[in-house]
């Protein structure tokens, strides 16, 4: 049978809709349009805050998501937004000079490396991921990428309008935890909106503010929200025009080696929100989603590195749309495909994308102080869902160096052109510490009589 295909089914709110049937397309254009709302707030802050061209990266999403769909012939639903595992080395690369680029050339790069593991995964099984990066690896990268963060806040989108940053901070949280259901959901896309809004009458009430943009080192005065550019846009078209560094919004990829180590850490995040994705879709199915485990690696790898080709954002999995199919039970790939299509048109219209890159900076700060931390917190969360015992001082010690090194920007200087710092470092210390002690001293699950001798 076709992968485009479907059963068509109607069954009563709150029954299953398997990947291969779907709804009749009204109710299904419906579904895809919820989940286009669900991603695209944090699918287009991620590009702003990595200096990149939020249009561009909304129309590659949608590319992205129908090859996805594609390559794991429609077994896996799943949308694929902009990933957040590279802002960390995003802006490492930008604090030591590296232009727009550099980053999209060292993204590519990280891209082809998760090809290669989906590649190597779907041949020989998922065994030795889990045998290389544990959870306790994993989580502790994932831990370093997200507090890595921090400093991008407190020093570039915070100071820009601390108390818009505060209430929109304090209005995503809220959001996020006390809203019901699906709105919980978009909290990002309603701080957004909200954010916005308090920008638009702080303007009209207290007038213009002073402080230091990202364009220089001097405070300014000016108004928060500003959309000569959204009035220059047109409806229709291309991404196109340059970015804040002057490099065209389509471009080519340039290749350092210091900068790919920098955003290579990413690919071990990107590692484990696949796996969970699938297996979490796998959960909700009922489906025997292990054979494709390799696929959706791997397309998600293609995916990032056919993005960062022409100047996108990479890509991944996204948990705010399986919280939709979680909420929905509407688990067709049909509605994914019209997600996909949708998510293409937004990207063909300039004016939206003016709109989005006209986000004030203390919305910014306000919404990136809480995606950062929940990027950090998530690492924690891996190691609780898995049962790390750092009673154990093999994950104890093992990972405290790397994190750190890791999150603290420790250097250490090869030769005088190459250094590793950062991100990069810390995971090379985590995963090398790691496996020194645990195979030193035997498996890290050791049963309890030698936990207590060790403590």
């Amino acid at each position: 049978m076709s992968m485009f295909k479907w059963d068509v089914v109607d069954p009563p709110a709150g029954q299953p809709v398997a990947p291969g049937q779907r709804l009749p397309w009204g109710k299904t254009i419906g579904v895809g349009a919820q989940h286009v709302v669900a991603m695209f707030g944090a699918t287009f802050v991620f590009p702003i805050v990595m200096g990149l061209d939020p249009n561009l990266a909304i129309m590659f999403s949608g590319i992205c998501t129908i090859l996805f769909l594609l390559i794991t012939s429609n077994k896996v639903p799943s949308y694929l937004g902009t990933s957040a595992s590279f802002v960390a080395g995003v802006a490492a690369i930008r604090a030591q000079g590296g232009d727009s680029a550099d980053v999209t050339g060292s993204i590519m790069v990280a891209g082809l490396v998760l090809l290669a593991v989906g590649i190597f995964v779907h041949f020989a099984g998922s065994g030795l991921i889990h045998k290389v990066l544990p959870p306790a690896v994993t989580g502790a990268v994932v831990m370093l990428i997200g507090f890595n963060l921090a400093p991008v806040v407190a020093g570039i989108y915070w100071p820009q309008d601390q108390w818009v940053a505060l209430l929109t901070a304090t209005f995503m949280v809220c959001a996020a935890v006390l809203l019901p259901g699906f709105w919980a959901r978009i909290a990002v896309l309603l701080a957004l909106v909200f954010g916005y809004l308090i920008s638009w009458l702080f303007d009209g009430i207290f007038g213009q503010i002073t402080s230091v943009l990202p364009t220089g080192p001097d405070p300014v005065a000016h108004d928060r929200v500003t959309w000569t550019g959204v009035e220059a846009a047109d409806w229709l078209g291309l991404p196109s025009g340059t970015l804040a560094d002057g490099v065209d919004v389509v471009h080519g990829p340039s290749m350092s080696l210091t900068f790919i180590l920098l955003v290579l850490p990413g690919v071990i995040a990107l590692i484990a929100e696949n796996t969970g994705h699938v297996k979490a879709v796998a959960e909700m199915t009922g489906d025997d989603l292990d054979p494709y485990m390799g696929r959706a690696i791997g397309a998600d790898g293609f995916a990032t590195a056919l993005s960062s080709l022409f100047g996108g954002s990479p890509t991944t999995t996204y948990a705010e749309n399986i919280g939709v199919m979680g909420a929905t039970k509407v688990y067709s790939t049909a509605a994914y495909y019209v997600a996909a299509v949708v998510a293409i048109l937004l990207g063909l219209c300039p004016k939206f994308g003016a709109i989005v890159s006209a986000t004030p900076g203390g919305v910014l700060g306000g919404i990136t102080v809480v995606l950062y931390g929940m990027i950090g917190l998530v690492g924690a969360k891996i190691w609780v869902e898995n049962g790390v015992d750092f009673g154990d001082p093999v994950n104890m010690v093992g990972l405290a160096a790397g994190l750190i090194a890791g999150i603290g920007g420790v250097t250490l200087e090869i030769t005088d052109d190459f250094e590793l710092s950062g991100i990069a470092l810390g995971t090379i210390m985590v995963i090398g510490y790691f496996h020194l002690v645990n195979r030193t001293r035997g498996s890290s699950d050791r049963g309890a009589d030698e936990v207590t001798r060790a403590l």
